[in-house]
């Protein structure tokens, strides 16, 4: 069983036990202010309370309200961990059942990996552990690098511009005391030169030739992090490494870097949510020995929800030649290390771009061109792996022409069936086609198959045209049949030829629901790529008839390679076909079509195309259809937006809807605004 928050409450009276624990000698009772354990404190402001909010005791801090909260906030704090986050608070309670022996685990014999410690006056803070601390006791004295200084910093490609951006400096002297009361008396000399390294309320001082090489002093109240003042709001990729020194030769070539105390430290996750929100890639580039190799895997391990990498240098890790600034320094350059970054991304991607190169067009084998499966007017309409919508008000004639289309696709090899004005690629080879009704009931059905049978000269359908009334099953199953039919008879018929899902919208619960219209749009793509087939979809338009209904509607058109509309005439009882979209030309180049029913023949016929007349007009009428409701929205636009609402309006690419705004103002539909020329109005027809 996990420890619980309330399990430890109780079994450390509320909290105050493990308040006693961790502060020890500083604390001496509730309600008795003690000096802060966190930092150095000249006034005593600090108490523990019972918060009867909370039920729970609590520490208070009145000189930093940085350092107040409950026993876990305590715990966290001196760990170097987020309450906040899931996995650092059941950390927080492990440790306090171990170091406090409650026993609430199921293994309490199991030791952490933390080091345990006892009480706040025997510890180090988490940026200074494993190096030797002081207290200032008279300001440092700077100086100017000399010669020798600078030439040590250059040959790691530091500049002095970069040492003064991040705030190192040369010292000539440091006196200060450890906490034994020894005092420290550091003098720079050419053989041994200082450095500080400059925080807010501290300096860490650096001797790369001394025996004592590095030194804090001052106050340290929050983690080290040496280079996060530097970095930018935004980037694209963030090193960790493992010292300041690394931090500065990747800055002096153009990389944003920051280190901590050292490559075993704590990383705080609350920082590390914040950089990761930042950066895209957050890099860990630690020395090349065993300690900065460890280290890495485990912090991957550690933060595997930050989805940080790590990136070993070709190095052999020897003491002279491990990190970053040791990569510079014997002569590899920038380039170099953004190659080996590519090459992790290589290795990280693997599985993605195995997939990506089976994507990527190769132009010197270019894929062959599908032959077109519906034509009109030797425009293409539909082609093998393309999706094709057939879409119109109710009572248009969609069923009768969906049914010549039909007709036209299970035609016998060299026949010719009236498929209604337009042109369907016959199934010579005798694959599969697949009706899918989701409206009619079988009774309806039936007749309108007899009907298209009776079109294409069949007494009885051919074994491989099977259609299917889907009227009597639930939504939420339909397409799962759909899916494994289409697969069935994809492998029983060695292909198909063509499918046709009569109402596509009643796959859906709501065609406004926009995640699922997304998928089932993309997964009739998918299909029709993989069975290498056309797959037509019928679906009602919006009132204008301009748009296809809801999100469904939207998402079709921007991903069929054609859209048809059928419409009631209203000169005559005919239907009339008009092309919304194809994808290679303009819907302008399709002559609409006209059928309707012949008593003599008995059935409907196809009635010729429209005038070159009526075409026009019914691009003047559809534009001033549109002009009308977009600017009833707004009464006057820019270019710009015009631009991008004709592109929401009808699903379509800028190219297309800058060509409708040329189209509109030459037939003054639109005109510039009189009281401001880059904005466009409604004028009106002229006539």
């Amino acid at each position: 069983m996990p420890i619980k928050k309330d399990d430890v409450l109780n079994k450390t009276d509320k909290g105050l036990s493990v308040f006693k624990h961790y502060l020890g000698t500083n604390f001496q009772r509730v309600g008795k202010a003690f000096k802060s354990p966190f930092y150095s404190d000249t006034k005593a402001s600090c108490y523990v309370h019972f918060d009867k909010r909370s039920q729970s005791y609590k520490f208070k801090d009145f000189g930093n309200a940085e350092f107040s909260g409950d026993c876990f906030f305590l715990v966290g704090h001196l760990y170097g961990l987020d309450c906040s986050d899931k996995d650092d608070f059941i950390r927080i309670l492990e440790i306090i059942n171990q170091d406090l022996t409650l026993l609430l685990d199921d293994n309490p014999t199991q030791l952490r990996t933390i080091p345990a410690r006892q009480s706040l006056r025997s510890l180090t803070p988490p940026a200074q552990e494993g190096f030797e601390t002081a207290t200032i006791k008279e300001p440092c004295v700077m100086k100017e690098f000399s010669p020798t200084e600078l030439t040590y910093w250059n040959k790691y490609g530091i500049t002095e511009e970069t040492l003064k951006q991040y705030g190192v400096y040369s010292i000539q002297r440091f006196i200060g005391t450890n906490k034994e009361g020894k005092e420290y008396l550091l003098e720079s000399s050419e053989a041994e030169p200082i450095y500080g390294y400059q925080g807010r309320k501290h300096i860490k001082i650096y001797r790369p030739n001394s025996k004592l090489r590095f030194l804090y002093a001052g106050e340290i109240t929050e983690h080290y992090v040496f280079g996060l003042d530097q970095l930018p709001i935004r980037g694209d990729i963030l090193f960790i490494t493992g010292g300041e020194k690394d931090v500065l030769s990747l800055s002096s070539k153009g990389f944003h870097a920051i280190c901590f105390n050292s490559e075993t430290a704590n990383i705080p996750k609350k920082l590390l949510r914040t950089l990761d929100y930042r950066f895209k890639h957050i890099t860990l580039l630690y020395d090349t020995d065993e300690t900065g190799k460890k280290a890495m895997e485990k912090h991957v391990v550690d933060f595997k929800q930050f989805k940080l990498n790590y990136l070993l240098l070709p190095l052999p890790g020897t003491k002279d030649c491990k990190d970053i600034s040791d990569f510079f320094r014997i002569g590899h350059t920038a380039e170099e290390l953004t190659m080996l970054f590519c090459e992790m991304l290589d290795a990280l991607y693997d599985e993605t771009m195995s997939v990506m190169r089976a994507c990527e067009i190769d132009f010197d084998n270019p894929p062959p061109k599908p032959e077109p499966l519906i034509t009109i007017n030797d425009v293409t309409i539909g082609a093998p792996g393309n999706l094709v919508c057939i879409t119109g008000s109710e009572g248009s004639g969609k069923t009768n022409y969906l049914g010549g289309i039909i007709s036209g696709a299970i035609r016998k090899p060299g026949e010719t069936v009236d498929s209604l004005g337009t042109w369907v690629q016959c199934n010579a080879q005798g694959k599969s086609v697949i009706l899918y009704d989701t409206e009619q009931s079988d009774h309806q059905l039936h007749k309108n198959l007899t009907y298209i049978l009776n079109r294409a000269n069949y007494k009885k359908p051919p074994s491989w045209f099977r259609p299917f009334g889907l009227v009597g099953i639930s939504r939420k199953d339909r397409m799962q049949y759909i899916l494994e039919s289409m697969d069935k008879f994809f492998y029983e018929y060695g292909g198909i030829h063509m499918v046709v899902i009569d109402g596509i919208a009643d796959l859906l619960g709501s065609v406004n629901d926009e995640e699922a219209s997304v998928h089932l749009i993309e997964e009739l793509f998918r299909l029709s790529a993989i069975y290498k087939s056309c797959i037509i979809c019928v679906l009602h338009t919006t009132p204008s008839g301009m748009k296809l209904r809801g999100h469904l509607g939207s998402e079709m058109q921007r991903k069929a390679a054609g859209i048809l509309s059928v419409e009631k005439d209203d000169n005559s009882a005919n239907s009339v076909v008009k092309a919304l979209k194809v994808r290679d030309g303009s819907p302008l180049d399709v002559p609409l079509v006209q059928f309707g029913w012949d008593k003599e023949a008995g059935k409907h016929v196809f009635q010729g195309n429209k005038s070159k007349e009526e075409t026009k007009q019914r691009k003047i009428t559809e534009l001033q259809t549109m002009a009308d409701d977009l600017f009833a929205r707004k009464p006057s636009m820019s270019y710009t937006e015009l631009t991008h609402s004709i592109m929401g309006y009808l699903s379509v690419k800028e190219r297309m809807a800058r060509n409708h705004i040329k189209s509109m103002n030459e037939l003054e539909i639109i005109e510039k605004s009189p009281h401001n020329e880059n904005e466009f109005t409604l004028k009106g027809l002229p006539f």
